[in-house]
């Protein structure tokens, strides 16, 4: 077979990986004339042409259809290079016609637009080699642990990140020399951008994709994204970005009905739309669908460097009846609710890009019980890096709105979640969809006047930490913005001006500096190996106590008070005395160091903690000489 006819071929087979090398836009040939393909699939059409800014837009350049299947074809030359000129397919069908973006251009207008630019080729110089080389020390499993390394991702949205005085955005080039320096100083080993591939409304935060292979152009071209991820690669940070292989909008320029009738999306209207959201879903058992899906995922992985992919909705593509009212939907040929194809192609896709980039996360938010999603598909699940754990934040947000007085009759919220924790590997998120929509921001939802509310918070945010599971968390919340997150508008940066957020800011980079270097909080996330239960059931007193450990047995020791009065209680010592190592900032000096006492059964050791108050300590010889006089002196208060 001719080189064409295998990329035609496995097309059609769902096993293309590179289908963006053939279809859209191509440079085929360049010296003294430049030769451009342009293909696209369009199997209902009943005609395909070019229109664009290069041939003039009144000029409809037609293509050929090369394959029963539906691929058609034009080969342009031209005097000069083309790139950044703007183009359009039209199809045309049953006498009408419209004009729709190319669904591999890799770069756009986006907007009402939606014009296609054409951008064949990068000659960016990348210098990210060696974080490349650190990726693969990182991501790995070692003998009694998956990813043994500590994974805090820093979630942003990029556009609202930080603004111009005039509400306009900083450019992908901006942000890079402003981002990678404050990630670093804070303690994040990642940043995880919301949805950057072009989409039209921006009040969609980018879920609502039109054109999958292009970064958005609203803060440059794809070359300027490139320098800002490999800006945050150079300081020793990771980039994921937010992925959406479950929906699409119905904007005239996109995918929607691209050839004329419902192509991308299922066809049957028991699977083709939500209701919620307004898109249309991918028909994920369609093997030219898959092809392009898996194109899209490792083309962000090769040709950006990116680290990893969050995969939105999951659960909206693994059940039939997500969204829909009973009556609405037809069972599986097994008479269940679980789309079968849809399952399939996620074990495609993770086995596609984890077999291209072992060393890549594939982290899936996945908001049911559905079961496997990070088993790996030789075990029969899906094959996730990762799963977001939203019940845990759901049931934790609850348990700090309450008034402590009451908080005893939810104390569940604080030991529950380890009797799943280890059942999938888990990322803990407190995320953007929490701090929006009236939800209120992080540091809103602790009960209380604002005083309490900053102690809360930091005892809010030790849990966090030292829970089993990796981390997420989205931009604001590390300086305690009050107000809701807000896309159209930067995030109050002024705030810093005030004693109390920039303390808490301060407290946050060093909780994720201890973090970082504390091997007990990460090296075992994901076995109950990692975790010891203390006091689990101190619902009276708002308290819970565990310890965390790493590969080698050593070990720390969390007590969390989130009690409103000071809690006194007993925990097993194992014969060794108590040191604080880590604490909220409201801990007396007296209480830092707590001795060891035994009996004949017993060793244990008696604490105190004050209000909504948190302590991490390491064991020592009981004999050691502590001076705790001067120490932490510099510590702050929340007030």
């Amino acid at each position: 077979m001719k080189t064409r006819d295998i990329d035609i071929y496995l097309f059609h087979q769902g096993t293309n990986y590179r289908t963006y090398e053939y279809l859209g836009c191509n440079l085929v040939e360049c010296g003294e004339k430049f030769i451009y393909s342009f293909r696209t699939w369009a199997p209902s059409a009943d005609g395909v042409g070019l229109v664009s800014s290069f041939s003039g837009w009144d000029e409809c350049l037609p293509l050929n259809k090369i394959t029963d299947k539906g691929i058609w074809e034009l080969i342009y030359t031209s005097d000069r290079p083309l790139e950044c000129e703007k183009y359009k397919f039209r199809i045309f069908k049953n006498g009408m016609s419209r004009d729709k973006g190319d669904p591999y251009a890799r770069f756009s207008v986006g907007g009402t637009d939606g014009a296609s630019l054409v951008f064949t080729s990068s000659d960016y110089p990348w210098g990210d080699e060696g974080y490349l080389k650190f990726r693969k020390r990182v991501v790995c499993t070692r003998e009694g642990s998956y990813i043994p390394a500590p994974l805090n991702i820093y979630e942003m949205h990029l556009g609202s990140f930080m603004r111009h005085d005039d509400n306009s955005y900083y450019s992908y080039r901006e942000l890079a020399e402003i981002l990678p320096a404050y990630v670093k100083r804070m303690g994040y080993t990642h940043v995880e951008f919301l949805p950057l591939q072009e989409y039209p409304f921006d009040g969609s935060w980018g879920y609502q994709v039109c054109a999958f292979y292009a970064p958005t152009s609203r803060f440059g071209s794809p070359d300027d994204f490139r320098y800002l991820v490999d800006m945050l690669h150079r300081a020793g940070v990771g980039v994921i970005m937010d992925w959406v292989p479950a929906h699409f909008p119905k904007d005239a320029w996109g995918l929607y009905e691209f050839d004329g009738a419902p192509l991308y999306e299922y066809q049957g209207k028991d699977r083709q739309e939500s209701r919620s959201w307004g898109t249309r879903f991918f028909d994920l058992g369609r093997e030219e669908v898959q092809s392009f899906l898996v194109s899209n995922a490792l083309y962000f992985l090769r040709e950006f460097h990116v680290d990893g992919l969050r995969v939105d909705a999951v659960a909206s593509m693994i059940y039939l009846d997500y969204d829909r009212e009973p009556g609405e939907w037809v069972p599986n040929c097994y008479g269940g609710r679980e789309n079968l194809e849809a399952i399939a192609f996620i074990k495609k896709l993770n086995s596609a890009v984890l077999g291209e980039f072992p060393d890549a996360l594939m982290i899936a938010e996945e908001s049911t019980a559905f079961g496997g999603v990070t088993a790996p598909v030789s075990d029969g699940g899906m094959g996730f890096s990762l799963k977001w754990n939203m019940g845990f934040a759901n049931d934790f947000y609850d348990y700090v709105e309450t008034d402590p007085l009451y908080r005893k009759y939810k104390h569940t919220a604080l030991n529950f979640p380890i009797s799943y924790a280890f059942k999938e590997n888990y990322c803990n998120p407190i995320s953007h969809d929490e701090v929006v929509h009236g939800k209120k921001s992080f540091i809103d939802k602790m009960f209380g006047s604002l005083d309490d509310k900053f102690y809360q918070a930091r005892v809010a945010l030790m849990a966090y930490m030292t829970y089993p599971g990796k981390k997420l968390l989205f931009m604001g919340t590390e300086y305690a913005q009050f107000r809701e997150w807000d896309f159209a508008s930067s995030l109050e940066w002024f705030m810093l001006d005030y004693p109390n957020h920039k303390a808490f800011r301060d407290y946050t980079a060093e909780l994720n500096g201890f973090y970082l270097k504390t091997k007990p909080l990460w090296e075992i996330d994901f076995s109950e190996r990692g975790f010891r239960w203390l006091l689990p059931d101190e619902a009276e007193k708002n308290l819970v106590a565990f310890r965390r450990y790493d590969l080698d047995g050593r070990y720390v020791t969390v007590v969390l008070n989130f009690s409103g009065v000071s809690q006194s209680v007993e925990i097993d010592a194992e014969g060794k005395a108590l040191k604080v190592i880590f604490d909220t900032g409201n801990i007396p000096e007296e209480s830092k160091y707590i001795k060891v006492n035994k009996t004949k059964d017993r060793s244990f050791a008696n604490i105190t903690l004050p209000a909504f108050s948190g302590v991490i300590y390491e064991s020592v010889s009981k004999n050691i000489k502590i001076d705790i006089k001067n120490k932490d002196k510099e510590r702050k208060n929340v007030r």
